[in-house]
């Protein structure tokens, strides 16, 4: 069932009532770094088969004294398309989790983070099993008493997937679950990327991805063939002859219905908090995926009209201890009520 959570509305920063704006800023604002220093822990995900060797992940965990390690909230964090456990969000979320008390595990999802050649595959948004993968093996080193799963954009898509697959098979120790602008409707939002208006980001995402899809062509050129990033128009195009084709789908609308999680957010059974901004330039939220949303008891879903994706700015506010980032103080406030 839904805490007892009471969120602060939602004002956006002066100048930054347009979604493309809250979203470009957000993304480029320096965030101050106070964590301690990490520790790099590498989780199989994937033992691999055959000739493949096994896919890794890095993780970049900060953990409080051992003493109360196992019974303090650990919240595993988890970025977007083309992001790392070093993307701004990441950085700032896992500094307040930290201040509160909180372990945190900053994880990359495989091959982010220059952890390419640490897997013979791609990454894509249906890889739930590797936040699974995460979450159970700190679940059993550090005999972990409460765990709760934070992602953004791609990552939102992965952890709310996660959850709706367990369902209430979940382990008593996954206490919440939060999405920040997730891409729970991945071809409605892909389409939309596309749109005129959004071609920018686009160009920025299908350049990454070229790149990267390029290097793994480098680093393992028995399996990939680097002509297939040539000619690329569209995300869309990307996944049909790139992710589709490596990652085991028919095509992109395969893999969009297969990977997101509007699938299973009916099935979702622990507390579960999205934030979802109405001005989201390229995330979309179906109806079809807003009534399951709204049939769940489970799940609490914030949508203020402005905010953009991702970002979520509001005026810093000194006497209360706020710097403006809405999406990070509101989900501490639900992790705190959901979990304790």
């Amino acid at each position: 069932m839904k805490p007892a959570f009471t969120p602060r509305p939602f004002t956006p920063r002066r100048w930054l009532t347009n979604g493309h704006l809250q979203t470009i800023v957000g993304n480029f604002l320096p965030r101050t770094d106070k964590l301690p220093p990490a520790e790099a822990v590498y989780v199989v995900v994937s033992p691999g088969a055959d000739t493949q060797i096994a896919s890794q992940v890095l993780c970049h965990c900060h953990w409080q004294p051992e003493a109360v390690r196992a019974e303090r909230l650990t919240v595993i964090l988890l970025h977007g398309l083309e992001g790392s456990s070093n993307s701004q969000y990441v950085v700032g979320n896992a500094n307040k989790l930290f201040a509160a008390g909180m372990n945190v595990v900053r994880m990359n999802m495989r091959n982010c983070g220059g952890t390419e050649r640490l897997s013979p595959t791609l990454y894509h948004s249906g890889l739930s099993g590797d936040v699974r993968a995460v979450m159970n093996l700190f679940l059993v080193r550090e005999r972990l008493e409460r765990v709760a799963l934070v992602g953004y954009s791609m990552g939102g898509n992965l952890v709310l997937k996660l959850a709706g697959e367990l369902g209430n098979e979940a382990p008593p120790q996954l206490r919440a679950v939060v999405g920040v602008s997730p891409a729970v409707d991945l071809g409605p939002s892909a389409d939309l990327l596309h749109a005129p208006v959004n071609r920018l980001y686009e160009r920025r995402f299908l350049k990454a991805l070229r790149r990267r899809f390029r290097m793994k062509a480098m680093l393992f050129p028995r399996v990939f063939d680097p002509s297939k990033a040539d000619a690329l128009d569209s995300l869309r195009d990307f996944d049909d002859r790139i992710t589709a084709l490596y990652s085991g789908f028919q095509s992109a609308d395969d893999y969009y219905y297969r990977a997101a999680a509007a699938r299973v957010l009916d099935r979702i059974a622990v507390p579960t908090l999205i934030l979802h901004a109405c001005d989201d330039p390229f995330v979309v939220i179906t109806d079809e995926s807003r009534a399951k949303l709204a049939a769940n008891a489970c799940i609490t879903l914030l949508e203020p009209a402005h905010g953009g994706h991702c970002a979520f700015l509001a005026t810093p506010d000194p006497t209360r201890n706020d710097d403006g980032y809405w999406a990070e103080t509101t989900l501490l406030a639900f992790l705190r009520s959901a979990a304790g």
